[in-house]
């Protein structure tokens, strides 16, 4: 009899116990997640950091030739210091945040690009080891990126789809945990690229 007493107490504690789980594992889920998007994130920063210093030794290569072109040096060094100075707290990565940190980074690419190929009128140059060696770091460091940036992507989708899925998108907003951008690819990435000769 005293059992019977107890028994909606019991039951009580357990489907409060039980409600408190389930929340609890719908919150760390997400900070789970959110961790490994803004860890992903710091290796997209890193590998940009590591093509911006390259760009600086690769300047600094270029400038030895003492005719080369200027503009195209200053182009390159004015888009390094705009894409240097674009931050993002990796916590609440907009969409409007992620555009403007890859037009920066898109700047870099056409401005190293142009003188890329404008080094080709400079034989001394292209037969320079030091320039030789950071052109090969500068290819592979492009490829960093892409798998970075891919992994960034890999990273926010789980974490987009556990805040956004039913029952879960009810709490995730009272947790404070919001969609996190994707990247994109810059605009007229989709056309073909012109090669002029």
């Amino acid at each position: 009899m005293n059992f019977r007493k107890f028994l909606p107490w019991i039951i009580a504690v357990v489907v409060i116990f039980g409600i408190y789980s389930w929340i609890k594992g719908i919150n760390n889920t997400a900070v789970t997640l959110g961790q490994t998007v803004e860890q992903s994130w710091g290796d997209v920063q890193t590998s940009y950091q590591r093509r911006n210093d390259l760009i600086g030794n690769l300047v600094n290569t270029v400038k030895g030739a003492a005719d080369f072109e200027k503009s195209t040096l200053t182009a390159v060094i004015e888009a390094r210091a705009k894409a240097t100075s674009v931050t993002i707290d990796p916590k609440n990565i907009s969409p409007e945040q992620l555009a403007a940190f890859n037009s920066a980074q898109s700047g870099v690419s056409s401005s190293l690009s142009k003188l890329l190929v404008s080094v080709e009128r400079y034989p001394e140059l292209k037969a320079n080891q030091n320039f030789i060696d950071l052109q090969r770091e500068l290819a592979s460091t492009e490829n960093q990126i892409l798998t970075a940036r891919t992994r960034f992507n890999e990273a926010v989708m789980p974490y987009n789809t556990h805040i956004k899925t039913f029952p879960n998108s009810l709490f995730a907003g009272m947790f404070g945990f919001k969609e996190k951008a994707y990247f994109q690819a810059v605009e007229g990435a989709d056309k073909p690229v012109e090669v002029k000769f």
